[in-house]
């Protein structure tokens, strides 16, 4: 199973494109508030294309019942991906080829260092870029690291 934890995002039609995403690939994708938006708001419609009813999608309170979650269900904190520019590893890099979570930040912040600092560094992933580049969009960047992941599995049934 893969896991996609988005932290306090704040765009909706990124998190849209994310639900499609998890859609069709069968990821469990799981939203920390608080949310830069309202889950009915039409940009988040559009980009999800009403996918939101196929999408496993769970909506927590705060990380720490996200966290509890993801441990009853085997994903322990040496399970979980952050993606972060202070990564040394690549999802390319990763073992992946597990039950894992992969961890997104806020699109304009990114995630917070007490957050990071909960897993352990050798699972950081960085996506590599050309130089001089910014970053990614948030959900481009959950795309390559989701099919990743799920090439890593073989392309199992993730459901």
């Amino acid at each position: 199973m893969i896991h996609v934890v988005l932290y306090e995002p704040e765009i909706p039609a990124n998190t849209g494109n994310i639900i499609r995403l998890c859609a069709n690939t069968g990821a469990q994708l799981h939203l920390v508030k608080p949310l830069g938006f309202e889950l009915d708001d039409k940009r988040l419609r559009r980009a999800g294309l009403d996918y939101h009813e196929w999408a496993h999608m769970k909506v927590w309170e705060n990380f720490a019942d996200c966290l509890a979650f993801l441990k009853e269900h085997g994903i322990e904190n040496d399970a979980i991906y952050p993606l972060t520019t202070k990564g040394s590893e690549t999802p390319h890099t990763s073992n992946l080829n597990r039950p894992v979570a992969l961890l997104m930040g806020p699109e304009t912040r990114g995630l917070p260092e007490s957050v990071r600092m909960m897993f352990p560094e050798k699972h950081w992933i960085c996506l590599p870029m050309a130089a001089n580049s910014r970053s990614l969009n948030l959900s481009n960047a959950t795309a390559v690291i989701l099919y990743e992941a799920w090439r890593q599995q073989g392309f199992a049934e993730l459901k």
